[in-house]
């Protein structure tokens, strides 16, 4: 099963995005695929897969492009 999420965010809000969920207690991992359209993939393991969603939902700028949960 894949677990990766795929957002695009605003290019200025990639850093921030990064340090909320790599500092949530490592929810995921955070890989930018591409900064100028603001394209990020975000590596969430099987247990942690169901947390990370209400947190990207509660971010107003985060657009989820694929959810694979």
């Amino acid at each position: 099963m894949n677990n990766d999420i795929y957002v695009r965010i605003p290019k200025n809000k990639i850093a921030f995005l990064t340090k909320i969920i790599e500092g949530y207690d490592n929810l995921a991992m955070v890989s930018t695929i591409d900064a100028g359209e603001g394209l990020v993939r975000i590596c969430a393991t099987i247990d942690t897969l169901g947390e990370i969603s209400p947190v990207l939902q509660s971010m107003e700028f985060v657009e989820i492009i694929l959810d694979n949960k």
